[in-house]
């Protein structure tokens, strides 16, 4: 990520707080919520440091448990990432929009990836079949990123 990513501190609380309140329903809001955190939580683990990741996930569990209740855990959100109601949340402009403003420490354009990885964790634990909704929009954004460049150089007067 482009900027050193900063532990589940206050700010980075109230960041994706100010996410989660950019929903318009309780459960777009929920939704803002889990994708936005599990993205910050995904953006934790690329560090050359050695993470406790115990510490981490009851870090990540006790922030949770007091901003959306019980029932939910860094793996259900994590698990949630993987499936079709991270799409919808990621296709809302209103989120992408709050996210790149509230959560800067993670760029916009590295959720495809961090998204692929957690697919790839899920996969070597559940042994899951990581085709689907996901994956797809995955591939989706590659296009739309390949089509931008290819664009941008069209425009460049190193291609002419």
């Amino acid at each position: 990520m482009s900027q050193e990513n900063p532990k589940l501190d206050t700010a980075l609380q109230e960041n994706v707080l100010a996410v989660t309140r950019c929903g318009l329903t309780t459960k777009e809001a929920t939704g803002f919520f889990r994708v936005a955190l599990g993205l910050c939580y995904l953006a934790s683990l690329m560090t050359k440091e050695a993470l406790d990741f115990k510490k981490l996930d009851k870090e990540y569990n006790r922030f949770i448990y007091r901003a959306i209740g019980p029932g939910h855990s860094i793996t259900s959100i994590l698990q949630y990432m993987s499936g079709e109601g991270v799409v919808k949340v990621l296709d809302s402009q209103r989120f992408m929009r709050a996210f790149g403003d509230y959560c800067p420490h993670v760029p916009l354009e590295s959720i495809p990836f961090l998204l692929g990885l957690n697919l790839g964790v899920a996969k070597d634990f559940s042994g899951l079949d990581v085709r689907g909704p996901v994956a797809d929009w995955i591939e989706r954004q590659r296009i739309l990123r390949e089509e931008r460049e290819g664009q941008d150089n069209q425009g460049s007067p190193d291609s002419q």
